[in-house]
């Protein structure tokens, strides 16, 4: 029955956590209908500690939701783009109560500790190509798997993020 316990509890633990998680904010003097080419900012990109195939899948990622949302690659850009990640080990550990019965009521605890998990922050920083000034940022954290197909994974990790962007402002 413990055993079952854990497991139920580690199945609901896991599926809430499935997905990615996204936060943005932007400049909210920015008008982000004006906008209408961009390019990457190398620099930025190369100093993600990431491998190279994995920023080539990024690169990718981001331009395919790019141009399906209208905008077009430049060498004259309206706007930067520019990214970088954060990876950590994260262990949930679990405590619950245990009853028993013996020579009296014995209480005590149990902790359980979950399998390390390894959690993924892809940020995505979009700058005004004429000022020079952080517009907009994406941020989105979600549970990385090691079997998981690595082009899937990053296409949810940049769509979920890139679906905030343009940001619904008032003009």
């Amino acid at each position: 029955m413990k055993s079952f316990f854990t497991f139920a509890l580690m199945a609901l633990l896991l599926s809430s956590c499935a997905g990615v998680q996204v936060s943005t904010d932007f400049d909210s003097k920015a008008h982000f209908a004006d906008y209408k080419t961009y390019a990457f900012l190398k620099e930025g990109i190369d100093k993600a500690e990431i491998s190279d195939l994995d920023k080539k899948r990024i690169l990718r990622s981001i331009e395919k939701q790019m141009t399906q949302k209208g905008y077009t690659l430049s060498e004259t850009p309206d706007i930067f783009i520019n990214f970088f990640t954060r990876e950590r080990e994260r262990q949930d550990i679990y405590q619950s109560v245990g009853v028993g019965w013996g020579w009296g009521p014995v209480w005590g605890s149990t902790v359980q500790v979950a399998p390390s998990l390894t959690e993924g922050i892809l940020f995505i920083d979009i700058i005004d190509g004429k000022q020079k000034d952080l517009i907009w940022q994406g941020k989105g954290a979600g549970l990385l798997s090691q079997r998981a197909n690595k082009d899937e994974q990053i296409d949810k990790f940049v769509s979920e993020i890139l679906k905030q962007y343009p940001p619904k402002v008032n003009d």
